[in-house]
């Protein structure tokens, strides 16, 4: 991450002190109020459009005949991606605003539901050859209780794919900001944006923990982690934001890993 690259996945973002919000402020985190302007700016953007989506499809390699859980599906565009590979995908997702969206992308046949990540997932035991968490674990204070369940619903053997914002480039944005006094790398800390896409603005409270914590979560919930990606943007990038790429061919933004169920 270099400067403002980490939030180009969203038209603008503002730090925000908890002590600079209002008595009753509004709703973190709160997808139903913003679902069509978070989901117009993600289809084509360079971060998410470009960057992360191709980076996970690219480690989940050939999904073919594999049944995957898209946990934190939003609309529903790496559900889709997988789906004309050849997948069988579930998804799920905390908004009902976002799941609305991904029906109307994916079709009515397309299994979707309403659930919370931090909470039982309304899947059975050794349900899923894969779990794709793209960019849903950073919203989450305590990871444990959902890494249990993704490792629940998964196979013996099977694959949890997911990224996160990267920690190193949220400890440079917080530095860059002057806030290094508040967030300490090596300390798992709350911080909030407020993002404004599509004329609308929300507030997003995200939590950053250090890379020995990820690792440690990962392998308290029974998995080995097998890769651990840093990728370059998608080569299409190149001619489609020839600047962004001219100035910075690799940046931190987000981290990916491949973990395996034991």
């Amino acid at each position: 991450m270099i400067s403002n690259e980490h939030q180009e996945h969203v038209s603008s973002a503002r730090l925000t002190a908890p002590s600079a919000l209002a008595v009753d402020p509004p709703k973190a985190n709160d997808y139903n109020s913003f679902a069509e302007a978070y989901t117009a700016e993600n289809e084509s953007n360079l971060i998410n459009a470009y960057y992360e989506r191709p980076a996970m499809l690219a480690l989940a390699g050939d999904v073919s005949g594999r049944r995957i859980l898209d946990a934190g599906c939003g609309s529903g565009p790496l559900f889709g991606a997988l789906r004309d590979r050849g997948a069988v995908v579930s998804g799920f997702d905390a908004s009902a605003g976002m799941v609305e969206l991904a029906r109307r992308r994916l079709g009515d046949s397309a299994d979707l539901q309403v659930a919370d990540l931090g909470g039982p997932l309304p899947y059975s035991d050794d349900t899923f050859d894969d779990v794709v968490a793209s960019l849903v674990l950073h919203y989450l204070e305590d990871w444990g209780p959902a890494l249990a369940e993704l490792r629940r619903v998964l196979k013996p053997g099977g694959r949890l794919i997911a990224s996160v914002d990267h920690p190193f480039a949220i400890n440079l944005m917080h530095r860059q900001a002057g806030r290094e006094a508040e967030y300490d790398y090596f300390d798992t800390t709350n911080w909030t944006e407020e993002w404004t896409m599509g004329g609308q603005t929300a507030l997003m409270s995200i939590w950053h923990r250090p890379l020995h914590a990820m690792i440690e979560a990962f392998t308290e919930a029974g998995f080995r982690i097998t890769v651990i990606s840093e990728p370059e943007p998608d080569p299409a990038a190149r001619e489609l934001f020839p600047e962004a790429i001219a100035a910075k061919r690799r940046f931190l933004c987000f981290l990916f890993f491949v973990l395996q169920a034991e």
